[in-house]
């Protein structure tokens, strides 16, 4: 089995949020970035499980600048058989999708997996843009995944229960929690991760079809009222008048 998977490069969770060139784009400056957690945590490990259990390969794409070959490696270093970068920094979420259903068209791939969002956009687009792009079924925000042959069947959390679905054939799927478990590459996936292959690719056209227009950092956020208990007019007045959720 045949599997790819899509990883992006993203800003360390504690990194400091700012932006430059007319609040038009992130400000980069001194920022560790590294691969999204909801591709290398629940996708990637999931993938490789799978292969682990079944054989097989997993392909590791990521659509980006030669910057991004450190994440990329860490990818190789955790398991993945070798990697893809599309050279391109892409302006929006379908120039992404684009050159992934692309490469995706040019081999034959039984699943694609990616993370259900990145944790700076949080925008939950690629999945459904490439699964729509290749023709294929769609899971997303999949909590458990477990492989029969030709038949997969997947769960995902719903508001008060679970949906459990069969799918027959490839599809794309995206990873929520609970898919997988981290695993930390070890010196043998570092070393090995040095001489695995990482194919660099010329982008297709495809053309942008979001602009940012500009960003904005939300409000700060106010400091904490302590009411008396006993003061239950004034806390309904506060919930009502300045947090405006009764």
């Amino acid at each position: 089995m045949n599997i790819l998977v899509c990883i992006s490069k993203t800003p360390d969770t504690t990194a400091k949020i700012s932006f430059k060139s007319d609040d038009t784009e992130y400000n980069s400056d001194g920022v560790t970035f590294i691969m999204n957690p909801y591709d290398e945590w629940y996708a990637l490990v999931r993938a490789l499980e799978i292969t682990e259990q079944n054989g097989g390969s997993v392909t590791v794409i990521n659509v980006g600048p030669a910057s991004n070959d450190i994440v990329i490696r860490k990818a190789l270093a955790i398991g993945a058989s070798d990697a893809v970068r599309v050279d391109i920094d892409a302006p929006d979420s379908y120039v992404v999708a684009s050159n992934i259903a692309a490469h995706a068209k040019s081999k034959t791939y039984d699943l694609i997996f990616l993370g259900k969002e990145t944790i700076d956009y949080n925008g939950s687009e690629v999945g459904a843009m490439v699964a729509e792009l290749l023709d294929l079924p769609y899971a997303s925000y999949v909590t458990k995944l477990d492989i029969n042959g030709n038949q997969a069947t997947v769960t995902r959390e719903l508001e008060g229960g679970e949906e459990v679905s069969q799918i027959d054939g490839s599809f794309v799927l995206s990873a929520a929690k609970g898919l997988a478990e981290q695993r930390i590459p070890n010196m043998k996936g570092i070393m090995m991760a040095k001489s695995k292959p990482l194919n660099v690719v010329a982008p297709i056209q495809a053309d942008a079809r979001v602009h940012v227009a500009k960003y904005t950092v939300p409000p700060a956020k106010a400091g904490v009222k302590m009411i008396d208990p006993d003061n239950m007019d004034e806390l309904v007045r506060l919930l009502h008048e300045e947090a405006k959720v009764i």
